[in-house]
This record gives structure tokens, C-alpha cells and sequence, in this order.
């Protein structure tokens, strides 16, 4: 079975890397984007099964981002979890509003995301 692939975004490079590793380490395929056009770029060529995204983005914000990505008919199904340092309900509303499938506050609560992109990943597309 091949692994499950996962995007993430986020313009701070330890954040990625940290992530990344941590992914790896649970057996997941990782493909990492600095930015929101990276992210576009990205997803022409490795369709992952699930982005994590940051909220507070230089260029186009994670909310926005988000939904970008589901206006897209050939995307809209993959499954967006944000990261985020920002925690209030509000931001978390606005999460789920534009379309997001969970929100997660740094520091993350690694093996909780890990358990969550699991769920996610193994449900089919509604």
C-alpha cells in the first residue's frame, strides 16, 4: 500500500521541517510548500490526500487559501487541516466556514494530528 501523502504549507521553515519529520516518521509521504503559489504549483503535480496549512501566510492567507483550493472541482475534496498559532474561536469559525476539515493551535499536539489526518485520509471523499 502506498503511503498517504500530505502537503504542507507554511511560510516559517522550521514549522515545516519540524512537521515533516514528525509525518515521515508516522510513514506518511510529505511534499512541503513555502506559500500558497507554491501550494498551487504543488498540487498540479502531487495531488495529496491532505494539506496542512498555516493561517498567517505572507501573499494569501490560509483562509483565503483554503478556499481557493475548494472552489477548485479538481481539489475541493482534499481534506485542509490549518496550524495555526491563532486560537480564538473566531479563527476557528472562519476555519470552518471556508471549508476546512479541522483546526489544530501551535504547539501541536502531534500524535492528536497525526490520529486526525489518519481519520481523514482513510475515509473516502464525500
Amino acid at each position: 500500500m502506498s503511503k498517504p501523502k500530505i502537503t504542507i504549507v507554511d511560510d516559517d521553515r522550521d514549522t515545516r521541517e519540524l512537521l515533516a519529520t514528525a509525518l515521515e516518521d508516522e510513514g506518511f509521504e510529505v511534499t512541503l510548500a513555502a506559500n500558497g503559489l507554491r501550494l498551487i504549483a504543488s498540487l498540479q503535480l502531487h495531488r495529496p490526500q491532505a494539506i496542512l496549512l498555516d493561517v498567517n501566510m505572507s501573499w494569501i492567507d490560509g483562509f483565503e487559501l483554503c478556499k481557493a483550493v475548494k472552489k477548485n472541482e479538481h481539489f475541493r475534496d482534499i481534506p485542509i487541516i490549518f496550524i495555526s498559532g491563532r486560537g480564538d474561536s473566531e479563527d476557528k469559525r472562519r476555519g470552518r466556514e471556508v471549508g476546512a476539515a479541522d483546526y489544530f493551535v501551535k504547539p501541536l499536539d502531534t500524535d492528536k494530528l497525526v490520529r486526525r489526518i489518519r481519520e481523514l485520509v482513510a475515509s473516502p471523499a464525500s
